[in-house]
């Protein structure tokens, strides 16, 4: 294809590993074909899970690297958050990308304090606030486009709507001893997943305000839909904020150009919801043509755990877009005065 077109794509891998009970190449059997299908230029990934070669060496996106090789990837740029970033055992996020990344950092409390909250319901009782901290950072990634154009990539994974830890109030790890202690746990998770979100925001805000016109994507595992509260936190719809001169810093869900009924990334107990998105910048936006969910083989994660034993597939379908990049070599070429052709 002509890369006058570009791709993204987002794909929440499920925990990429090669190690554990399934083999690695059984699970990569699944996988490259949807890898492959997008066709992408820059991929934004989610649960990749960092290894060891050996007790005490720092870990490698091992995992990653071999899924990848030998196939249309292979050569991309990745980056889970820049130069002395530590990996975590599980749930990285990596961006992947045809083009150089010239620079990327993660945020992790870096824009947003930890709440500080004291529990009702621990046992015992918490003699103070305890810090609720996010599960997961936000990865910034700036990649340099053909002509010379810096697209701003912010890859996430927030926190799923399952009620949180809280001290002395579970039985074992699915069964807690009180309904309010979980629902203390259900609202420490509300402050986490919002959390995020908020950090993401903001580091957003940042790059608006040295560029309003900057090339900005949102792309991730956001485990909400579109209009539950990260989501409306991270687009900052005009009808929320109240203030036309606000407008230009909303983001816009692409998901909105696939038709209703294919518009989901989770088949949950029955119900298809849209957990995984692309946000982009009204800039951006102007060269937004299409988007594709690949939900077609898209198992139920409810009967799935309950039936399939080690299953290699996502329980997330890759969500990707086709942006047109304007036509640089034209201006960049004609004389003054010269018609374009």
């Amino acid at each position: 294809m002509s890369r006058s077109s570009i791709r993204i794509a987002t794909f929440n891998l499920e925990s990429l590993d090669d190690t554990g009970d399934l083999s690695f190449e059984e699970r990569a059997a699944v996988l490259r074909p949807q890898l492959e299908r997008l066709d992408a230029d820059i991929l934004c990934l989610q649960e990749v899970n960092g290894q060891r070669a050996a007790k005490g060496e720092p870990r490698t996106l091992r995992a990653l690297n071999r899924l990848l090789e030998g196939g249309p990837y292979a050569d991309f740029h990745r980056t889970s958050g820049g130069e002395g970033t530590k990996l975590a055992d599980r749930h990285n996020l990596v961006l992947v990308s045809r083009w150089p990344i010239l620079a990327a950092r993660q945020y992790r409390h870096d824009l947003v304090p930890s709440p500080q909250v004291r529990m009702v319901t621990a046992d015992p009782a918490q003699p103070g606030g305890d810090a609720v901290t996010w599960d997961r950072p936000v990865l910034h990634g700036e990649i340099e486009l053909p002509g010379g154009r810096r697209l701003h990539v912010f890859n996430l994974h927030l926190r799923a709507p399952i009620a949180a830890p809280v001290p002395g109030q579970k039985k074992n790890a699915s069964t807690w001893k009180s309904v309010g202690g979980w629902a203390e746990g259900f609202y420490l998770a509300s402050i986490k997943r919002a959390g995020q979100a908020l950090e993401a925001r903001l580091a957003v805000e940042r790059v608006f305000d040295a560029d309003p016109q900057a090339l900005i994507l949102i792309a991730g595992d956001l485990n909400a839909e579109i209009e539950q509260t990260p989501v409306r936190i991270i687009r900052a719809d005009l009808d929320e904020t109240g203030n036309g001169h606000l407008a230009g810093r909303s983001l816009v869900p692409l998901e909105r150009s696939v038709p209703e009924e294919r518009r989901f990334t989770v088949l949950h107990g029955g119900d298809a919801v849209m957990l995984d998105h692309l946000l982009v910048s009204r800039a951006l936006l102007g060269w937004f043509r299409s988007a594709e969910i690949h939900n077609e083989a898209l198992g139920d994660e409810l009967v799935a755990h309950a039936t399939v034993s080690h299953s290699p597939e996502s329980y997330h379908a890759p969500l990707v877009a086709r942006f047109e990049l304007p036509d640089q070599t034209v201006t960049e070429t004609m004389a003054p005065g010269e018609p374009a052709p």
